[in-house]
């Protein structure tokens, strides 16, 4: 059933030269700044960075993401940002 539901759900990263970054399946920006750009994709949360980031085309309701800078790092965080957020309150509040 999860394997189902994983092929259901698109996402898909190009980065050209490290310079572009181009992502489908994004639902929610959390943060971004010149160095540091957060979000959800349909696939778990995902962590850009670099120098002098600039999202240049956002549209959430096609999920789609273009960013031009130098990229130095993309790290998949593996659950969504809210799903982590949650964790981490139910921690604190135990």
């Amino acid at each position: 059933m999860e394997e189902r539901r994983l092929n259901s759900l698109r996402h898909q990263l190009v980065l050209v030269e490290r310079e572009r970054l181009t992502l489908d399946g994004v639902t929610h920006v959390e943060s971004f700044d010149d160095r540091e750009i957060v979000l959800d994709t349909e696939l778990g949360g995902l962590i850009v960075q670099g120098e002098e980031l600039h999202i240049k085309e956002l549209n959430l309701e096609k999920g789609n993401l273009l960013v031009n800078g130098y990229i130095r790092s993309v790290e998949y965080l593996g659950d969504s940002l809210s799903k982590r957020s949650r964790s981490i309150l139910a921690k604190l509040f135990r």
